[in-house]
């Protein structure tokens, strides 16, 4: 039997496009496993980027080419509307959605998450809500909406949440709120995990994946921010800031996310996976 066996697993995925070109972390999350026979449900505030990320994932051979697409099973379906997953109704129409079309739900990957520069004393009341708002509370709409449809099914199910090692350490940037709710990430999926645990003998379970400094599109609107957009200075900072002195990919996320998603890490519950190059490790000095 093979590992890693999406075939046919319905995984609901948050935040799908990436900004600009290329893979986002959203995007290889949704590659990974639609390669090895996902269907991906994904949304996007950008309708137009989780279009442009779903015809690429379509278009990869092995995505192509897996037993399961013999089937008729489209690799990627895209919510047709801009999603906003910090609105209840928004966030209860994409999963309405998916259970009209596929009749469950076997992953959620709750992916979106934005960044903003200041600590207390500069970020206005207005900015701080609405970081709370995109890096939590969609966690908790996504999983308010989800877990008692996976508590239902048979098989159960899995939540991954997307955390940053901002909510570990201090890596530089002042964000404290995106720091602040990248913590809470964390302590959200350890709390339910435990509860759905004794709830369902382990089969529902929550994860989290954590992200380092990470080599994706996103970087240019972060050197936008937090650089003055210089590009390549920023990119090079990043870099030297890893003990290994690069930045890692995104496919080193997605492979994270499709190890804890899978079958094969059904004793895994309520952890998280660091994927950071050992930078929570080191002073992030070169």
């Amino acid at each position: 039997m093979p590992i890693f066996d999406y075939s046919n697993k319905v995984v609901l995925l948050t935040g799908l496009g990436a900004v600009g070109e290329g893979y986002g972390n959203g995007t290889a999350m949704a590659a990974a496993m639609a390669r090895q026979g996902a269907i991906i449900f994904g949304c996007d505030i950008n309708l137009e980027a989780a279009n442009k990320a779903a015809e690429l994932i379509r278009n990869e051979a092995e995505v192509k080419n897996h037993p399961s697409r013999k089937e008729g099973k489209n690799a990627v379906d895209v919510i047709q509307q801009s999603t906003d997953v910090t609105k209840s109704d928004a966030c209860k129409a994409f999963v309405d959605a998916c259970m009209d079309k596929h009749g469950r739900i076997d992953v959620l990957v709750n992916n979106v998450g934005k960044s903003e520069p200041g600590g207390p004393a500069e970020l206005s009341e207005a900015v701080w809500d609405a970081q709370t708002d995109v890096n939590l509370k969609s966690v908790y709409l996504m999983c308010h909406l989800v877990l008692p449809i996976m508590e239902k099914q048979e098989s159960g199910g899995c939540v991954l949440n997307v955390a940053s090692v901002a909510g570990l350490r201090y890596i530089g940037k002042p964000q404290v709120a995106y720091a602040a709710t990248k913590a809470a990430i964390i302590q959200f999926t350890k709390t339910t995990a435990v509860i759905y645990a004794q709830r369902t003998g382990g089969k529902v379970r929550l994860n989290t994946v954590v992200p380092g400094l990470i080599n994706s599109p996103l970087v240019s609107v972060l050197a936008d921010k937090y650089a003055g957009g210089d590009q390549e200075g920023y990119r090079k900072t990043r870099d030297k800031q890893s003990p290994t002195g690069k930045m890692g990919s995104v496919d080193d996320i997605a492979y994270a996310a499709l190890y804890l998603c899978s079958k094969e890490a059904k004793y895994v519950n309520g952890q998280e996976i660091v994927v950071d190059g050992g930078i929570t490790n080191s002073t992030g000095q070169p």
